[in-house]
């Protein structure tokens, strides 16, 4: 389980790093009717459910429920994505 959690933090950690790019990402994500954000939501929400079963970091899935809750915040959203990004991707990295 513990090598799920981590494969499950380098995707979720992509797409949020994906979400954050500045402009591309929120055109997509408007464009898709904040679709991504309920889907990433969901994502995180498994993720975090798995990583908390393996005994693993869950800062970053708790960071990246959040980014989903007010992901729609034109700037906010976009600094949140790129933050829980980095923080995915230091734990999935660090996840042993």
């Amino acid at each position: 389980m513990g090598n799920t959690s981590r494969v499950l933090k380098w995707v979720a950690g992509g797409l949020e790093a994906f979400w954050g790019i500045p402009i591309i990402g929120g055109m997509i994500i408007v464009s898709m009717f904040w679709t991504p954000l309920v889907i990433m939501l969901a994502l995180h929400i498994v993720s975090l459910i798995i990583a908390y079963k393996a005994d693993k970091k869950i800062v970053g899935h708790i960071l990246g429920i959040i980014t989903s809750a007010i992901g729609w915040i034109p700037i906010v959203g976009m600094v949140m994505h790129i933050i829980t990004a980095v923080f995915l991707m230091l734990e999935a990295a660090k996840d042993e």
